[in-house]
């Protein structure tokens, strides 16, 4: 009851990237680079199990970023010439890589990551890849002409790379989608078919990973224009909840989601977010199990799955370790009551 897990990534140590930095170049080259991130992962993972975390990750430790991470192994695209471009609806800018021919991938791109993850881990594992939404709404397109085009193209290929995923022994694929809270109008339409079609034969876990972003200015500046309730959920949640998906995250803790909106997910299970990565201010246990409990009111407990609401790569390593001990107990509270 109440497994906790995190949405994907943790803080890279300091002698592999900068720390509390997005897009932070790497320290190493070579095979001193891959040998760094695997002693990265094996860190990541003694610090969730130390914690108590049930379903853990790799922290992301083999990605500079959790959307190109996975595009720097594709065909198509040109990674030499970037061009800066809006994205999230123009709530930042950002140096992009641009599709300049048809995308396809050379072969599996984290498989053999898995593979090592899951060979130093007993517990259950989750791997995270950028859903194709997030990834359309994260490249410059010079090619193809249209968006749910290639949400498509890129769909097929995040089907290939999740059946090797699920061959390397990986129990919870997820797909990260923050542009699902943005162009909720498109979710209904081509956001979930790219969704469905790149999850087409998957027989573990499916999740999504929906959020209001990482603890950055700009999205931070942006939820300050959303109001006294933040609403965007209720556009997207009744459609994934007809959908083939299992877990379906939600952003709680520090937010202003009203928690009614966990009724239009009846069935799912729900990745609950209930630390708040935007401050480095560390929940007590006290304050993770209230809000569980807040969930409790809308959800059955046997579908809530206690999570962080979004990476945690921009914090130091000292609050992260902080945040998922305070998950972890704040979990264990809640399980000792209902024990009880």
């Amino acid at each position: 009851m109440l497994p906790t897990t995190i949405a994907g990534s943790l803080p890279k140590p300091a002698w592999l990237a900068e720390p509390i930095a997005l897009w932070a170049p790497w320290r190493f080259e070579g095979e001193a680079l891959e040998q760094a991130k695997r002693d990265a992962v094996l860190v990541a993972l003694k610090v969730q199990e130390a914690a108590g975390i049930d379903i853990v990750s790799d922290g992301e430790q083999f990605r500079q970023h959790f959307v190109h991470g996975f595009l720097e192994h594709i065909e198509g695209l040109d990674f030499v010439n970037k061009k800066r471009i809006g994205i999230r609806a123009d709530r930042y800018q950002a140096d992009c890589p641009v599709v300049v021919g048809p995308i396809a991938r050379r072969g599996p791109i984290h498989a053999e990551e898995a593979r090592f993850t899951r060979a130093n881990t007993t517990r259950k594992l989750k791997f995270t890849l950028p859903g194709p939404m997030t990834i359309v709404d994260t490249i410059a397109d010079e090619h193809y002409g249209e968006r749910p085009k290639l949400a498509m193209e890129f769909a097929r290929l995040l089907n290939e790379e999740a059946h090797d995923l699920q061959a390397a022994g990986v129990d919870v694929i997820q797909l990260d989608e923050p542009a699902f809270n943005v162009y909720m109008d498109e979710v209904s339409g081509w956001g979930i078919e790219a969704l469905e079609r790149a999850f087409e034969g998957i027989t573990v876990k499916k999740a999504i990973h929906i959020c209001y972003g990482y603890g950055i200015k700009a999205n931070n500046d942006w939820k300050g224009t959303l109001g006294e309730e933040w609403r965007q959920y209720e556009q997207t949640f009744p459609v994934l909840a007809g959908s083939s998906i299992d877990q379906v995250s939600l952003e709680c803790a520090g937010s202003r989601v009203p928690l009614p909106v966990l009724e239009l997910l009846a069935g799912k299970e729900l990745l609950l977010g209930v630390i708040d990565v935007a401050t480095d201010k560390i929940e007590t246990p006290g304050e993770v199990a209230a809000t569980i409990r807040a969930a409790m009111k809308y959800a059955p407990v046997e579908k809530i799955i206690p999570c962080t609401n979004c990476g945690m790569v921009p914090l130091s390593r000292e609050v992260s370790l902080g945040k998922l001990r305070a998950l972890s107990d704040g979990a264990a509270i809640v399980r000792g009551e209902m024990a009880g």
